[in-house]
């Protein structure tokens, strides 16, 4: 397993209100259609790895974040490893989820799908 937990300083994490908690449960949600789909369909890889290197090099990503997304798509070949790591309930992994370089995987059908499931389990 690929845990990113704890690799970040000892700073202590302000407390989430309601609607941060609701915002953070809507992107795991939909990180999980988008890494099912990616593991699914590896076309999309070469889209992902531009994100990830167009948005680092115009400083628009931090080291760690770089290293995280880069580590992470390595690991494309091992369903389990890469949507647990993914998936992680941390905040450091939440935080990076924030500004995840999974964009134009979901369709907006397929977006709202995910969302509905979400609403209505």
């Amino acid at each position: 397993m690929m845990s990113y937990q704890g690799t970040r300083s000892q700073r202590r994490e302000r407390p989430k209100n309601a609607q941060q908690e609701n915002i953070d449960k809507q992107i795991l949600c939909l990180h999980q259609a988008m890494a099912e789909k990616i593991i699914a369909n590896h076309h999309y890889l070469p889209q992902i790895v531009k994100t990830i290197a167009t948005r680092y090099e115009s400083g628009k990503m931090a080291y760690g974040s770089y290293l995280f997304w880069t580590s992470l798509m390595e690991y494309i070949d091992h369903p389990d490893i890469f949507l647990q790591t993914v998936l992680e309930d941390s905040p450091t992994i939440q935080n990076y989820r924030r500004q995840t370089p999974f964009v134009g995987i979901l369709t907006e059908v397929e977006r709202q799908a995910a969302l509905d499931k979400l609403i209505f389990t």
